[in-house]
């Protein structure tokens, strides 16, 4: 009998049968024999991801478990749950899980296992349902960390490869090239050809600058023939102030930048938020180490000591630079259910830093362990509880309350002391208009009888709230009686004229006072520290657990979990955020260094190593060349965190040097062109389309920095630049002179999250909602009518054609050739001179023969010769080749 219970035991993997058992021994003599490491299916690589796909929402990360069944284990799927054991290993016939989602009863709802994943369910359950190595006897609430998470392409730790090497004939320019070409010769395609100087000005001055270069630019690099042009060129592009207008914007976009508070209708306007804008673009041009970028938009609040008064540059620079964390909508300052306002800015902003920062959405685990990737519910809140102690959603400050003062002690002792001498002048003013409109009174009343005077005189001393109704009725039959500082000049201009000068000299007088400004902070308030507790599936209302700050705990080796201080003795803040921040700036983190110089990769080719940039987990896409992503990071931060030495290694390589022209036979071996065998042909992002028009124009304003230029809706609702002065109705007023801030870069321009400006609208310019963690680039009959139809386009194609003009007086070639350098960077061919002519001409005849007809005055035109040379520019500037750089 013994010998027949140990062949049983020893056997029973073999032969199928399975031994379930609620005793420890049992557990381990079952986990033993389900254990095969070299099985073809297991149970951790194979099926529970498609179970937390699918089914651990209620069989798994929650406490209370659906039919008491747990899937978190195999030998839980064994023992089953209400219904009974819920696989039978060897039989899938006989599982219950086959049966249910065969039928499509689980899991619930719409979205279903697919086809494949329910045969790969069956065959590893015909197979024995093996596990990969033996369960664990006890096992924590949650999902947890498997070693199979770990082992996630994008949470390895960053390692820098081996360069291969390559002959000569390969033109390996850069280690870049070197680690590109393998995945080339394995599709048998090669780099094309380097392209022209001329496209690669066109291409190194819109990747760097946002701008096209100008004609004194293209010809010092063509004359510059020596070994190294083009690398001085870049140097010459990376120096240009615009170079962090341009790349500012990249990273506005993904920190979600907006100039309103969003939330409601009402999309109140910020009016300090575009001095975050400016330090964006201020560190991007003084090429500030990334890392220390991040530090201070982390934690720029915990490197300066408060009080924040009598404020240095450094430390208002640092101060400013949490604006990163004040970027998402908030409308807790304009009423509503404020409960779910406030915690709804603090989701937004965990979302703008876990997307721009990490390459992972954490937003699913804020309700239960991410379906997905390896990221807990508890993750989620670790990360809350960073930012809680400045936003407590329970001891909430509005935005107003967030502000601090730049005024400085010698501020307001000057304003006071402005204040007091105005005073003197105001006191004076209010002194005689009082007796003036005394005066004005006691001639009015002198027109009325003896007995009523005194009641008259009462009834306009009583205030108008508590005036009595026969007072009232005194107001209604004798109006005149009326007398008001407004209407006091009606009765005696002369005084009304004095009190007018006067009221002048105390503006003038004020107008010496700086303004008071002030900038958009995050800071601790440093009197409470709040609790961070876990919310029921994501539910304010239903607190559970208290959640200690933290990150990621996949990001970080087992047993290395980062957590961050409850409250640092060492500062006055808690110091969470900086530990945070120093932690992810470590050079050991996996995915911050990774996400930053994939981000630069993608505006440089038009699309990234991974080509999900705010998505490095399971839903987003796997990197192209992950060797060339590791080298990248681990040379970013080798250098310093420096951006610009990143430009330089990126635009000094074969890869980014090569022409973008296609090859037949290429095409047919890679059509996706994912080995980088041409240069990709990208379209202009919206807002480099609308500069790029103002600076081809020559009208661009070059003034950086300041508040934003405002926008308004004109007469047919379309959002352009201008001042909103509605008039009566709700109706467009006047138009208020712009004086030249209507040309300032797009940068400048005020963004409101319900106005989007409508010539970048059309060109797929975000709308920040949250942030935007990729642009798309999408092709719309609206933009083809946009650049035929607009006013923006109608009036910059004059002043283009003005400008062409201008330059070559009336040789009409040499206006041709200068338009086409203009817009294109290039020559104009023999061809195309010609056509242009002929349009020219053609043009002109119809404009003379149009003119003659309608019998118009003289002068309310332009001439026929510049209209048609309007009509040119135009063309030129709606074109695939001004819209497209190659």
């Amino acid at each position: 009998m013994r010998l027949l219970v140990l062949v049983l035991i020893f056997c029973a993997p073999i032969i199928g049968i399975e031994t379930v058992s609620g005793d420890t021994a049992s557990v381990k003599k079952e986990a033993k024999g389900s254990v095969s490491p070299k099985a073809e299916i297991t149970f951790e690589k194979h099926i529970r991801p498609i179970l937390r796909k699918h089914c651990f929402d209620c069989h798994g990360s929650q406490g209370e478990r659906e039919g008491e069944l747990d899937l978190r284990l195999r030998r839980f799927m064994v023992k089953g749950g209400e219904s009974g054991p819920s696989i039978v290993p060897g039989q899938p016939k006989k599982s219950l899980l086959i049966e249910k989602i065969s039928e499509g009863e689980m899991p619930p709802g719409n979205t279903k296992m697919e086809n494949a994943e329910i045969e790969l369910v069956k065959k590893w359950i015909l197979s024995g349902a093996f596990t990969a190595r033996a369960e664990p006897e006890k096992l924590d609430e949650g999902l947890g960390i498997t070693p199979e998470d770990r082992e996630y392409w994008a949470f390895h730790p960053i390692t820098k490869p081996n360069i291969p090497t390559h002959p000569p004939k390969d033109r390996v320019r850069t280690p870049i090239d070197a680690l590109l070409l393998p995945q080339m010769h394995s599709k048998g395609v090669v780099f094309s050809v380097d392209a022209e100087k001329l496209t690669y000005i066109r291409r190194a001055t819109y990747d760097l600058t946002g701008l096209p270069p100008q004609p004194d630019e293209i010809i010092e690099f063509l004359i510059d023939t020596k070994p190294g042009a083009h690398e001085r060129l870049v140097d010459r592009l990376l120096d240009s102030k615009h170079y962090g207008e341009r790349w500012g914007r990249h990273w506005l976009d993904v920190a979600g930048y907006a100039d309103s508070e969003g939330s409601n209708n009402l999309d109140s306007v910020r009016a300090y938020s575009f001095r975050y804008r400016d330090y964006v673009i201020r560190s991007f041009n003084q090429d500030k180490p990334f890392s220390q970028f991040i530090i201070e938009q982390l934690a720029g609040d915990e490197l300066v000591k408060p009080p924040y008064k009598n404020l240095k540059p450094d430390q208002i620079e640092k101060l400013v630079a949490t604006g990163f964390l004040r970027m998402a909508a908030d409308g807790t300052g304009s009423g509503g259910e404020q409960d779910v306002k406030r915690n709804q800015v603090v989701t937004d902003t965990i979302k703008i830093v876990s997307t721009s920062l990490l390459g992972v959405s954490v937003g699913c685990a804020q309700c239960h362990d991410h379906r997905y990737d390896p990221i807990l519910q508890t993750d989620y809140y670790r990360m809350r509880a960073l930012f809680e102690p400045a936003y407590d959603w329970k001891n909430w400050r509005v935005p107003n309350q967030r502000r601090v003062s730049l005024y400085t002690d010698e501020d307001r002792a000057l304003a006071n002391k402005i204040n007091q001498e105005a005073n003197v002048i105001a006191k004076e003013r209010t002194e005689k208009q009082n007796k003036y409109i005394q005066s004005e009174l006691d001639k009015e009343l002198k027109k009325y009888d003896k007995a009523i005077r005194g009641k008259l005189r009462k009834a306009y001393e009583t205030p108008a709230g508590k005036r009595t109704a026969e007072q009232k009725e005194y107001f209604k039959k004798h109006p005149s009686l009326n007398i008001t500082p407004g209407n006091l000049y009606q009765y005696n201009p002369k005084a009304a004229e004095e009190l007018k000068k006067l009221s002048a000299q105390v503006a003038k007088i004020r107008a010496r006072k700086k303004p008071e400004d002030f900038v958009r902070v995050l800071s601790e308030p440093g009197n409470k520290i709040p609790k961070t507790f876990l919310f029921h599936r994501g539910e304010h209302s239903q607190p559970k657990q208290e959640i200690l700050p933290g990150g990621l705990t996949v990001t970080a080796a087992e047993g290395k979990q980062f957590t961050a201080p409850l409250n640092d003795p060492s500062i006055p803040s808690t110091g969470r955020r900086l530990a945070y921040a120093k932690w992810l700036t470590n050079g050991k983190h996996p995915l911050v260094a990774r996400v930053i110089v994939n981000r630069v990769w993608l505006h440089h080719f038009g699309k990234g190593i991974v080509n999900s940039p705010g998505d490095f987990g399971n839903l987003g896409g796997k990197p192209t060349h992950p060797e060339l992503l590791d080298w990248l990071a681990s040379e970013f931060m080798e250098n310093g965190w420096s951006m610009k030495h990143l430009h330089r290694i990126i635009m000094k390589s074969t890869v980014y040097r090569q022409a973008s022209v296609q090859n037949s036979q290429f095409v047919k071996k890679d059509p996706g062109n994912t080995t980088y065998w041409h240069m990709p042909v990208v379209r202009l992002d919206a807002e480099v389309i609308r500069d790029s028009v103002l600076a081809t124009s020559g009208v661009l304003n070059p003034k950086m920095y300041g508040s934003p230029v405002p926008v308004k809706e004109d007469g047919v609702g379309q959002v352009v630049i201008g001042v909103d002065k509605k008039g009566s109705a709700n109706r467009p007023g006047a138009n208020i002179p712009m004086n030249g801030k209507e040309n300032r870069r797009s940068i400048y321009i005020q963004v409101r999250r319900s106005r989007p400006l409508a010539i970048t609208r059309v060109f797929d310019a975000p709308v920040m909602k949250v942030n935007c963690d990729r642009r798309i680039s999408s092709t719309a009959a609206t933009q083809a009518l946009t650049m035929m139809n607009s006013k923006f386009i109608l009036q910059y194609a004059s002043y283009f054609a003005n400008r062409v003009v201008e330059l070559s007086k009336k040789d009409t070639s040499s206006q041709i050739k200068n338009a086409w350098m203009l817009a294109y960077t290039r020559s104009v061919t023999d061809k195309e001179l010609e056509k242009a002519k002929q349009f020219l001409n053609k043009q002109v005849e119809y404009l003379k023969s149009k003119e003659k007809k309608t019998d118009k005055k003289k002068g309310t035109k332009p001439a026929p010769e510049l209209q048609a040379m309007t009509n040119l520019c135009q063309i030129l500037l709606s074109s695939n080749e001004f819209l497209y750089v190659d």
